[in-house]
């Protein structure tokens, strides 16, 4: 928690936004950004945004792959991101899902899996984030039902050059 001023949060999706989302995505081979990915980051940085990855990632709560390996893959996303200038500030998860195979995992309805908005919540309380003044970039309903449950800009992106994507909604 910093004691300056609330700031404005880019809250990006991970799977369909950043990446292509290859069903469940976790190894090596999954890791492949979206066209312009690392310069819509760098640009909405540059805007003064805050920049935030939230994603849902039942993939863990239906026994694909642990936790562990996700947090790995969610690093190494950060690092390629990085490496092109594209500074991510956090990353927030949520790995429950009412069929999930253990126990720990399984929830109705978890307060953080989108379209509930409390992974934005939490990164607000967390990083002093102005939420009428964030937005979201989603590829999914739950993502734009997450965002209005927030108070935050909803943007969809359905593919493309995300760069570019970026570019419309900050000239808008």
């Amino acid at each position: 928690m910093t004691d300056d001023a609330p700031r404005p949060a880019a809250f990006l999706d991970r799977d369909g936004v950043l990446i292509p989302d290859s069903g469940y995505p976790h190894r090596p081979e999954h890791l492949v950004l979206t066209p312009g990915a690392t310069e819509a980051v760098r640009a909405l940085k540059a805007a003064g945004y805050v920049t935030v990855i939230v994603t849902n990632q039942s993939g863990v709560a239906r026994g694909m792959f642990s936790e562990a390996v996700m947090h790995g893959f969610n690093r190494d996303l950060v690092a390629l991101l990085a490496q092109g200038g594209g500074i991510i500030d956090a990353v927030y998860h949520c790995p429950f899902h009412k069929e999930a195979v253990e126990a720990r995992y399984r929830h109705p309805d978890h307060p953080d899996r989108k379209p509930n908005p409390g992974m934005l919540l939490r990164a607000a309380r967390d990083l002093n984030l102005d939420l009428p003044r964030s937005l979201m970039i989603g590829d999914q309903p739950s993502d734009m039902e997450a965002a209005r449950r927030a108070g935050v800009n909803g943007h969809r992106f359905e593919g493309g050059d995300l760069g570019e994507r970026v570019r419309q909604i900050l000239n808008a």
